[in-house]
């Protein structure tokens, strides 16, 4: 293509001086007019999201060892992408993914929180955020 200063450019495109009898718009339609779109919407309305999981494989020495690195993996891959559900993390052998262990407590607080600490932890449990709320039975 040369350019578009070409005298056929104005009558293809519909522009001034165009094509005669397709009106003052572009395609012939009358300024502020809407064009009918070309794909018509879905017939069925879109699923909703679902939940899925992510295994990430790692070696340690031992199951406490591999709970420690696990943790901390979670808790590193939840400030990166907050939409993450800390909660749901597991642990679990890469040949027995039937015997996953939480990683989180999870348990609910008074305002509908959940527990981000670690399962198992002594004390009062806390929602997350540096000034989450502390709830429980932390010094019986």
């Amino acid at each position: 293509m040369r350019g578009s200063s070409s005298s056929r450019w104005g009558r293809t495109t519909g522009a001034p001086g165009g094509r005669p009898g397709l009106g003052p718009g572009p395609l012939g339609l009358a300024p502020g007019a809407a064009e009918a779109p070309l794909i018509a919407p879905p017939r069925r309305p879109a699923p909703p999201p679902r939940h899925f999981t992510v295994h990430l494989g790692f070696t340690a020495p031992g199951p406490a060892q591999a709970r420690e690195l696990a943790v901390g993996y979670a808790e590193a891959l939840s400030l990166l992408r907050p939409e993450l559900a800390l909660g749901a993390a597991a642990l679990s052998p890469a040949d027995a993914w039937h015997r996953a262990e939480r990683l989180f407590c999870g348990a609910v607080g008074p305002d509908a929180e959940h527990c981000v600490d670690v399962a198992g932890h002594p004390g009062f449990h806390h929602a997350a955020g540096p000034g989450g709320l502390g709830w429980g039975d932390g010094d019986s």
